[in-house]
């Protein structure tokens, strides 16, 4: 009995940890939303939204549609690109709307992309989500709803203090021909 209450202690502080940033330029981990504008409007009617369930299904693995269509998560150091290092653009996996551009990812430890920023304001929505007993910013593709992950206040100071925390089950990477 006592190995498997040690056990259990290990894994909730490994869980804990794995979602704990680890950059010394960042602020401290507050669990509250984030102070920049909150979109909480429902998404817009796009093309892609109309799809039906079999369509998504047909068209994702089902990692990706348990991810990007039932807001799931996957595990920590287990993504396609949470530890990617080659330049190019990370773009949405339902859609292809370009995401995220390689030059704002960086390491923070968590097991899961992060980035800075987002390619561009416009192709992220942001909604509360209370889930877990959290309140945590939801982080979605503004064209097609796909979930993404979630933003926090724990990014590097120096690029704004924002971490855009992403499932790497919701995107897809085209490399950048030009080496830029």
């Amino acid at each position: 009995m006592p190995a498997r209450i040690l056990f259990y202690i290990c894994l909730v502080w490994m869980v804990s940890f794995a979602c704990t940033p680890r950059s010394t330029n960042s602020k401290p981990f507050t669990n509250q939303p984030v102070s920049h504008t909150l979109l909480d409007s429902p998404m817009p009617n796009k093309s892609f939204m109309e799809k039906t369930e079999a369509e998504w299904k047909k068209i994702l693995t089902p990692e990706q549609y348990e991810v990007t269509r039932k807001k799931g998560t996957e595990r920590a150091f287990t993504g396609q690109f949470w530890n990617h290092k080659e330049k190019g653009n990370y773009k949405c996996v339902c859609c292809g709307s370009e995401l995220f551009k390689s030059k704002t990812k960086y390491d923070s430890g968590c097991g899961w992309p992060s980035f800075y920023a987002p390619a561009d304001d416009k192709i992220i929505r942001e909604a509360t989500d209370n889930t877990y007993g959290m309140v945590r910013v939801e982080v979605m593709c503004d064209n097609c709803g796909a979930h993404l992950g979630h933003v926090f206040e724990d990014g590097p100071s120096e690029h704004g203090g924002l971490r855009y925390c992403i499932n790497s089950a919701s995107l897809t990477f085209e490399k950048d021909s030009t080496g830029k």
